[in-house]
C-alpha cells in the first residue's frame, strides 16, 4: 500500500501577513519596499506577523519587479581581520532596512574576479560593495551595470561610484609623528606589493612626515606579498640588517603582529629593542600578549557608511559622494616611549 504524499506546507502569502497585522496588502508591500512614509510603528508591526507567519518574500518575483533588496559584498581575501569590523558596520546598517548582504571572496590578487561579479548582477543583486579594488576601469564597467560602492579606493574623480576611504595619507603621517615623539629616529615601514590607492597613500604620508620630522635619511619601504611567508623574510631581512629599523610601521595590524613574532623569535624585545605600529585598530590589538599600538580608521563606520551611499544610488541619486574617515592613532605597548 502506497503511503499518501506528503504535501508540503503551502507558501505564506503577503495577504496572509496583511490580515494578522490588521493591515492592508498595500501597507504590507510599502514594507517590503521600504517605501518612503512608512511609519515606525507599521513596519514593526507587519515584521512582527511576518516572523510569527514564518513569511518569506519571493526573491525571484521580487528581482521581475525590479528589486530583490540584497546587496553584494566581494572582499579581497578572508586573512585580514579588519574586513570583519566592516562587516560589523554593513550588518548595522541593514539592521532596520529590508536589505540582506551576500558574501563573496575574491580569488585574484589585482582585480576582483569577473565571473564573482557577473554571478551577483545575474542574481539580481541590486548594488555591490566592493572592498579594496585596484583596477578602476573594472569599478566603471561594473557602475555601468549596477550601483557601486567601494571601500578602500581613493577615486574622487569619478561621479559613477561612491567610496569609502579611510585618510590613508593623514594615517601615514600620523604613525610616523607618533613614532618620532616617542624617541624613534630610525623609522622603516613594511608595506604591500600591490597597485592598492590606500597603500600609495600610506606611503606617501609616511614619506612625507619622515621628511618633516627631518628623518629623510632613515626612509626605508620593503614590500612583501601578503603571505605569511614572505612577511617573515622580509622582516627578518630588516631586522638582521646592520642599521636595524628602531621602530617598523606596518601597513596593516596582522603583518605587524607577524613582525613582533619574528623580532621575538629572533631575541628582540618589544619596544626595547623594536617599537610596532599597525593599521586598522582591530581586536587582536588588545590582546595583552600583543599590545599593539595602531591607526585606527573605524571600519565599522566604512561599513555603515558604504551601505548608506548604496541604498541611496539604488534609489537613484546619481552625483557621487566620496566619504573620508579622519583617522587616529590608539597607543599601546609597543611603541611606547624609548624615555619612559
Amino acid at each position: 500500500m502506497e503511503k499518501p504524499a506528503v504535501q508540503k506546507p503551502s507558501r505564506v502569502t503577503i495577504r496572509e501577513v496583511a490580515i494578522d497585522a490588521g493591515v492592508s496588502v498595500a501597507a504590507v508591500s510599502k514594507v517590503l519596499r521600504d517605501a518612503y512614509g512608512v511609519s515606525e510603528s507599521m513596519r514593526l508591526k507587519v515584521r512582527k506577523s511576518m516572523a510569527k507567519l514564518g513569511y518569506r518574500p519571493h526573491t525571484a518575483a521580487r528581482g521581475m519587479r525590479g528589486q530583490t533588496f540584497t546587496l553584494g559584498m566581494i572582499l579581497p581575501d578572508l586573512r585580514n581581520p579588519f574586513f570583519s569590523d566592516i562587516l560589523a558596520g554593513v550588518n548595522s546598517a541593514l539592521e532596520r532596512t529590508q536589505y540582506q548582504v551576500l558574501l563573496g571572496v575574491s580569488q585574484s590578487g589585482t582585480t576582483f574576479d569577473d565571473a564573482l561579479v557577473d554571478s551577483m548582477i545575474d542574481r539580481q543583486m541590486d548594488g555591490l560593495i566592493l572592498i579594496g579594488p585596484t583596477d578602476q576601469q573594472q569599478l566603471l564597467d561594473i557602475a555601468k551595470r549596477k550601483p557601486l560602492a567601494t571601500i578602500g579606493n581613493h577615486a574622487p574623480g569619478v561621479s559613477s561610484y561612491d567610496t569609502v576611504n579611510n585618510d590613508d595619507y593623514e594615517g601615514g603621517t600620523l604613525a610616523v609623528r607618533h613614532l618620532s615623539s616617542n624617541g624613534y629616529r630610525n623609522i622603516a615601514m613594511l608595506s604591500l606589493i600591490t597597485e592598492s590607492t590606500i597603500i600609495t597613500q600610506r606611503e606617501l604620508g609616511y614619506r612625507r612626515e619622515m621628511m618633516e620630522q627631518e628623518l629623510g635619511s632613515y626612509i626605508n619601504v620593503v614590500r612583501a606579498r601578503q603571505t605569511m611567508r614572505e612577511v617573515q623574510i622580509a622582516a627578518k631581512k630588516l631586522l638582521e640588517a646592520p642599521d636595524r629599523p628602531e621602530a617598523i610601521f606596518c601597513w596593516t595590524d596582522f603583518i605587524a603582529l607577524e613582525v613582533i613574532s619574528v623580532a621575538t623569535e629572533m631575541g628582540l624585545s618589544i619596544p626595547r629593542d623594536l617599537a610596532v605600529v599597525g593599521y586598522d585598530n582591530t581586536m587582536y590589538c588588545d590582546f595583552a600578549q600583543n599590545s599593539l599600538t595602531s591607526v585606527d580608521q573605524s571600519g565599522e563606520l566604512l561599513g555603515l557608511q558604504s551601505v548608506r551611499l548604496l541604498i541611496e544610488r539604488i534609489k537613484g541619486r546619481t552625483e557621487s559622494e566620496h566619504f573620508v574617515v579622519t583617522p587616529r592613532v590608539v597607543a599601546r605597548n609597543s611603541s611606547a616611549d624609548r624615555l619612559g
